[in-house]
């Protein structure tokens, strides 16, 4: 098992002159990642924050959404951390769906929640972010901090310069949202800095069954392509 990264150590330091052998652990998180995930048939790649206690009704409405989309047939890929990474994959094993947790090693978190039944770590948030892109059909986005908000950029700038296809990107909890998607219109489109367009990159929603249908729907018209 690896070992948790300590305060005094940070991944990049890893590059430095004549240390570029390091290149084969990233390899290799890569290859163990794509090994691991191989198998898994549909998905959805759930994020939101690691500091969500379980009385608070955002956990409640991650497990419950992760839940839906287990009875629908999909896995279920979350950071495999404490919080809504937590609630979701719960909410999968209580289906008996995949439960995947690809955990980023790092000195402030204990580890994986117990609800994980695919466990992969990682050192590497770059290395991490393409299992979470690779094997989803869709993106679902819980409220969350900095790091959600980073796997939401990244995504929604992915599918923008088409990089990666287009997939459901869904934002759930409006008014968690509904700030930060009115300064986007505000700044982002109306100096034109993106396409209107753009803005059908994502779509708000709250309630779970709205949410597993768009996703259902979305898978059955590309397997029908």
């Amino acid at each position: 098992m690896k070992k948790y990264q300590t305060e005094d150590t940070y991944p990049i330091d890893d590059f430095k002159s004549g240390e570029s052998w390091r290149l084969f652990k990233i390899m290799g998180e890569f290859v163990e990642g794509i090994d691991s995930l191989h198998h898994l048939g549909p998905a959805v790649s759930i994020f939101g924050s690691a500091r969500t206690h379980p009385d608070h009704p955002y956990y409640k409405k991650a497990h419950d959404l992760a839940a839906l989309f287990a009875k629908n047939g999909y896995a279920v890929i979350t950071g495999g951390g404490p919080g809504m990474m937590e609630a979701a994959n719960k909410g999968a094993v209580s289906e008996d769906a995949d439960s995947v947790g690809l955990n980023i090693l790092l000195p402030f978190e204990k580890g994986p929640n117990p609800y994980v039944t695919t466990r992969i770590d990682f050192n590497y948030f770059f290395v991490r972010k393409v299992m979470f892109l690779k094997y989803a059909q869709a993106f679902i986005i819980m409220p969350g901090g900095f790091g959600t908000l980073d796997e939401l950029f990244e995504t929604l700038t992915l599918i923008q310069t088409r990089r990666i296809k287009k997939m459901p990107i869904i934002l759930v909890e409006t008014a968690f949202w509904t700030g930060l998607v009115d300064w986007i219109k505000d700044r982002f489109l109306n100096e034109e800095m993106i396409s209107v367009e753009d803005l059908d990159l994502f779509h708000l929603l709250d309630e779970p069954e709205q949410i597993v249908k768009l996703v259902t729907d979305f898978t059955f018209r590309e397997e029908e392509k």
